[in-house]
């Protein structure tokens, strides 16, 4: 019971054991299911000596402790007598737990931002182009751009057709052709001329009627870049899908099933789900643009403050429909363009730290926290420097609120989703043309948000013990490696473990990973569901999924590949490992054979940490400049303090 006293701090400070449904683990972290987070202490938690940090994702309360993780489980289990093994869910016979609006939100959203950033990004620079006099509007070249800067935002409903039907357990290509029944361009073209009758007339509702259906009264309504009725018309499409495969004898359910559920679900949307989706969708926009009015400085102070909480606690996808919604109806949003300095703001604190901390570890993990936050990406920042060391961070969201301000003084606007950090720019450039003072207050913005956090990190955000090298736990306080490590003897060479594509570590969408908090390396995408031993070594961890190995080599590196994220949840399933754990394994062995495919099919990407948790016993890891990379090929290397 090397473990009993962390197990016993550990449940103590998630509330008790009584606060606990139930606890399992993965490679690196307890998952607690907890009845109330809010009793659980996760400063107490994250200080404890073992603990690397904590996350809350899923629906889970997260303790990551690093590739230990086993013997820490099985000592909170005696400690807490608790079951030891993996929970059922229970709830509708079986079916995934009902998601949170926010988690529906996200997982609808956040398939299509990559795309609907990078489309923006082009509509934005053409805008630019334009206004600057570098290309006329009248030209094929500029026809060419704006159609592909406008083709996901205008059938936007077929995309969004499929990520949300699919979170709502229904067919992907149903609700994709949902979504291409609502921007069908005949349809457009039936609102000339006189209308047959008018409804609802004399309210704000007053609707002209030109066709019917069955005699039934068709409203008619622009449904390109609509957000909300197609979201409500997957959800009862999924609903009704379900329904018909319940009864529908499987020898004909193949083309059956799709041919009822089109045939009840589009009418009805036209008739029903589509006109009062785009009211509320109305009403929404002017509700939100009603209360920016009030005060838009206030707004953004607000906003830009805040904004960082908000996406630490998934809260920020409440206002991405409102902001796609916005930009629907009124062409342009206010609510997500006062944000803007917030990831500035950010960086601006962490080049502070950077330049002022004389802690190896927080300067090793600073500067491409930076350089990620220069693009928008402020996660590895917030979770791996700011937010650990809490004033940092609490002045960058002071920085946020003041660019927040003045980019709702400069009444400063979007016009397009496009990328983030500095390829936000030209989100803020007006399609009609010209550089106005909302172009330029998202410039003073950014400028100011960034000198704020840089120079109130630097006098006031590091504190005395911050500045030496006592202030942070290291990773020999902290161990984040297998219970018993080899002495290390030298430098070492890794080898890649996949074909595939290289990545930088911080791209990974898990913080512990992205944050180096479990440990230095890179991340690969994998184009084949093979893992070699990127070392000769024993393998000294293996999770029961086959879903993750550790390998200690011979010169005593610790080596962890976890493929994809959380794919512990696929309990196996997709995952067959050729080795046992404490096997002798040569560089180049076949360990573990994975279905990219399956994974994917099932939700989950297969992006691959490969780190080095005793990264303490060695310098920043010399990492290959290759993108594409093969098995076997150097990937990088380690060189001893």
């Amino acid at each position: 019971m090397k473990y009993e006293q962390l197990a016993k701090d550990i449940i103590q400070n998630v509330g008790g054991k009584e606060n606990v449904n139930s606890v399992v683990h993965c490679i690196t972290r307890l998952r607690f299911k907890l009845k109330d987070e809010g009793k659980a202490n996760t400063d107490a938690i994250k200080n404890m000596e073992g603990v690397v940090t904590v996350m809350k994702s899923g629906g889970q309360y997260q303790v990551v402790i690093g590739n230990h993780v086993p013997d820490v489980y099985k000592a909170v289990v005696n400690v807490g007598g608790f079951q030891s093994q993996s929970p059922v869910d229970e709830d509708d016979g079986g079916d995934k737990q009902k998601s949170s609006f926010i988690d529906i939100i996200s997982s609808i959203f956040t398939p299509v931002l990559g795309v609907l950033a990078a489309t923006g990004m082009i509509k934005g620079l053409v805008a630019l182009f334009v206004a600057l006099g570098w290309l006329e509007n009248t030209t094929g070249t500029y026809h060419i751009l704006n159609a592909i800067g406008d083709s996901l935002f205008y059938f936007f409903p077929i995309f969004l057709g499929y990520t949300a039907i699919k979170k709502f357990g229904g067919s992907h290509f149903i609700g994709m052709a949902i979504g291409a029944s609502l921007v069908y361009p005949t349809l457009t073209t039936l609102t000339t001329g006189d209308p047959i009758t008018t409804l609802f007339s004399g309210s704000v509702f007053q609707s002209p009627v030109y066709i019917t259906f069955l005699g039934i009264p068709v409203i008619l309504m622009s449904y390109a870049s609509s957000v909300i009725p197609i979201i409500l018309a997957a959800y009862f499409g999924a609903k009704v899908e379900k329904f018909f495969k319940k009864v529908i004898p499987d020898v004909v359910k193949a083309f059956v099933v799709p041919f009822l559920t089109l045939l009840i679900v589009v009418p009805i949307t036209f008739l029903v789900i589509g006109p009062i989706a785009t009211w509320a969708g109305v009403l929404l926009g002017q509700a939100t643009l009603w209360l920016y009015n009030l005060s838009p400085m206030i707004a953004g102070l607000f906003v830009g403050g805040l904004w960082q909480v908000f996406v630490i606690f998934g809260l920020h996808w409440g206002l991405v429909p409102i902001a796609i919604n916005n930009l629907t109806v009124h062409g342009a949003d206010p609510v997500l363009g006062t944000m803007f300095a917030a990831s500035f703001a950010q960086i601006g604190a962490v080049l502070a730290v950077w330049l002022r901390t004389k802690d190896q570890k927080i300067k090793s993990l600073s500067l491409p926290a930076f350089i990620s936050g220069i693009f928008g990406v402020t996660e590895p920042a917030i979770y791996g420097i700011t937010l650990p060391l809490k004033r940092p961070f609490i002045i960058s969201c002071i920085g946020g609120a003041v660019g927040g301000a003045i980019l709702g003084f400069m009444g400063s606007q979007i016009y397009m989703v496009g990328g983030l950090g500095i390829f936000g720019i030209p989100t803020y450039i007006s399609p009609k043309g010209g550089l106005d003072a909302g172009f330029w207050g998202s410039i003073v913005a950014m400028i100011v948000g960034f000198i704020v956090g840089f120079i109130l990190t630097w006098l006031f955000g590091m504190g005395k013990n911050n500045t030496s090298n006592q202030n942070t736990k290291t990773d020999e306080t902290k161990p984040t490696g297998q219970t018993k490590s080899n002495p290390i003897q030298g430098s070492e060479v890794l080898f890649s473990p996949f074909t595939g594509e290289v990545k930088a570590l911080s791209e990974i969408k898990d913080q512990a990973f992205a944050s180096g908090a479990l440990g230095q390396g890179v991340a690969i995408e994998p184009s084949e569901g093979k893992l070699f031993s990127p070392i000769s070594g024993t393998v000294t961890a293996l999770f029961p999924t086959n879903h993750a190995i550790g390998i200690t080599s011979d010169n005593g590196a610790e080596i962890l590949i976890h493929i994809g994220m959380d794919t512990v949840q696929l309990e196996g399933k997709f995952f067959t490992s050729q080795v046992a754990q404490g096997e002798r394994v040569e560089k180049g062995l076949l360990l573990i054979e994975f279905d990219i495919t399956g994974i994917q099919g099932a939700g989950y990407v297969v992006t691959t940490p490969v780190i080095v948790t005793n990264t303490a016993h060695y310098q920043s890891p010399i990492i290959t400049d290759q993108k594409q990379i093969k098995a076997g090929d150097r990937l990088f290397e380690l060189k001893t303090k």
